[in-house]
């Protein structure tokens, strides 16, 4: 695991994990130009995490940049950390490599650094629409085997495809099944939190499994009513973290902005976290939180902003029939 003054986070025997990684959810749909720029952009601030999934539909523009700068001698492959995942149409066992394949083949690289399982719930294997449905809108949803999918992922690590496997949205007793039998154990969780969202049950859960924890939607997710745009879902008010007045009085307090001092928040926290942003100006900004440290006055006072499920900003249960699938992650609702 990480220490305060450390910039990564050891997540398997030779894994390094960089606390701060690029998010890219959400990108190259609004703007594939824009999003190259700022992939560039955050290349040159030092970022070397990435984080993208075949569902993002983004992998090929993180491969062409990434390759760029592999290609032209700016970085080497093995400084970089690669994150993508199988989306809800991959798990089952027999799609688990067909899956990274595509995406090792869309991403121009011979392995990942973690393959993440991105949802619990299997959708029908469909290659062009990552949300199959009917005429309604209900999705096409299928059994999975956690226990035989987990079992693919291994050997995703075992022909070097990927370097670590890990899950993502899942919930604690899916974990426990799957670390009931692991030969390799989750390396990381990818999970929702931020300061209304704190998610404290599973992260302890985590900690005491020895699996390494990154949050997702640290600054809350205004891209996520867009996704729903996008697909043809009702939007939805997302909380704005960054005018609450306990975080603005403590980023005056260390001269700091509000981003800053919620994702400093996460990493006092012993997380790893993937803002995302367009912005050249506050991608750089999100990466500057190593030269400051939170007091427990300020810990103390962000903790309490903690409002539970209430303010999950990724909510996929507007997705006809999700909430019906045996494995819906969200009916043990941690927080």
């Amino acid at each position: 695991m990480s220490n305060m003054n450390s910039k990564t986070i050891t997540i398997s025997k030779g894994v390094e994990m960089p606390l701060i990684g690029f998010g890219t959810f959400q990108t190259a749909n609004l703007d594939p130009e824009r999003f190259e720029s700022s992939l560039e952009e955050a290349l040159k601030c030092g970022y070397r995490h990435i984080d993208t999934a075949y569902l993002y539909q983004n992998e090929d523009i993180v491969g062409k940049v990434v390759n760029r700068w592999i290609s032209n001698g700016l970085v080497k492959r093995e400084d970089l950390f690669i994150t993508t995942k199988l989306p809800l149409t991959g798990v089952h066992p027999d799609r688990v490599e067909f899956f990274l394949n595509k995406s090792l083949k869309n991403l121009g690289l011979k392995y990942v650094d973690l393959y993440l399982v991105h949802y619990p719930i299997c959708l029908k294997f469909d290659e062009v629409n990552n949300f199959p449905s009917d005429e309604s809108g209900r999705l096409f949803t299928e059994p999975t085997d956690h226990v035989a999918v987990w079992k693919k992922m291994e050997e995703q690590v075992d022909s070097g495809k990927a370097r670590s496997i890990g899950l993502s949205n899942f919930n604690q007793s899916q974990i426990t099944k799957i670390l009931n039998i692991a030969r390799i154990k989750p390396a990381n969780l990818q999970i929702e939190i931020h300061v209304y969202f704190q998610n404290h049950e599973i992260v302890d859960f985590c900690k005491k499994n020895g699996i390494s924890v990154v949050a997702f939607s640290p600054l809350g997710c205004p891209a996520f009513n867009e996704f729903n745009k996008r697909v043809g879902l009702p939007t939805s008010e997302t909380p704005n973290l960054m005018e609450d007045p306990v975080v603005v009085a403590i980023a005056k307090k260390h001269s700091k902005t509000p981003a800053q001092v919620l994702l400093r928040y996460l990493i006092e926290r012993g997380l790893a976290t993937i803002p995302k942003s367009l912005n050249h100006a506050r991608i750089k900004e999100n990466i500057d939180i190593f030269d400051f440290r939170l007091d427990n006055d300020d810990m103390s006072k962000l903790t309490s902003l903690n409002r539970g499920g209430t303010s999950k900003v990724v909510d996929l249960t507007k997705f006809k029939g999700l909430t019906d699938h045996p494995e819906y992650p969200y009916k043990e609702y941690l927080i």
